[in-house]
């Protein structure tokens, strides 16, 4: 379980097709020695399992799967990725309880100035779109944000410099894919309905 509050950028410093799957080395200014091999570790919003450490990296291995419903299979080398680890039992719970499942890609409809911070919509494939409502929240490419309004298929949020400057989310423009997770308590609300 994660909070979606980011605490390091990393890096994809290699990509390789494996005989198992495809393989990414992260660089990062996480304390290596504190993480341990099978560890859970947050990527853009998408929870995956360390399989191997080096100095400053780390690596871990993508399934078919992950990669045709993320963003993942987009990953090149050079490309900055949000990260988070996992929480412990007793941490702060600054944003809010994302599992690290990926329930979708939206696409950035737009982004705009406002004051000192981005005011930015993202439109959500359908039927996704139906478990996002205004004040609720929902964490994009793994940041835990406060949904603003919601017009159809499109949400907007607003990003303070805060998180414009410490996250990837800094670098959105229209057109952008960016990984959704929507707030699990949604989730089961949902499908309580559907089979109530």
């Amino acid at each position: 379980m994660f909070t979606g509050i980011i605490t390091d950028i990393g890096k994809v410093r290699a990509v390789r097709d494996t005989d198992r799957d495809r393989r990414f080395e992260i660089e990062t200014r996480f304390d290596l020695a504190t993480i341990d091999i099978g560890a859970s570790i947050a990527h853009a919003g998408c929870c995956l399992t360390v399989v191997e450490k080096g100095a400053g990296w780390f690596a871990v291995e993508v399934s078919a799967e992950t990669l045709d419903k993320t963003t993942l299979g987009d990953w090149v080398t050079g490309r900055p990725v949000n990260l988070e680890r996992s929480a412990r039992v007793g941490d702060e719970l600054g944003g809010h309880i994302v599992s690290g499942h990926v329930d979708g890609v939206g696409e950035v409809v737009s982004v705009r100035s406002e004051g000192g911070s981005h005011r930015v919509q993202v439109r959500v494939p359908r039927p996704l779109h139906r478990y996002i409502a205004p004040k609720g929240s929902i964490a994009v490419e793994g940041v835990s944000l406060t949904v603003n309004e919601v017009v159809d298929d499109v949400f907007g949020v607003n990003l303070i410099p805060h998180t414009w400057e410490v996250t990837t989310l800094g670098e959105l423009k229209p057109g952008s894919r960016v990984n959704l997770e929507i707030d699990m308590l949604a989730r089961y609300l949902a499908r309580w309905r559907e089979t109530a």
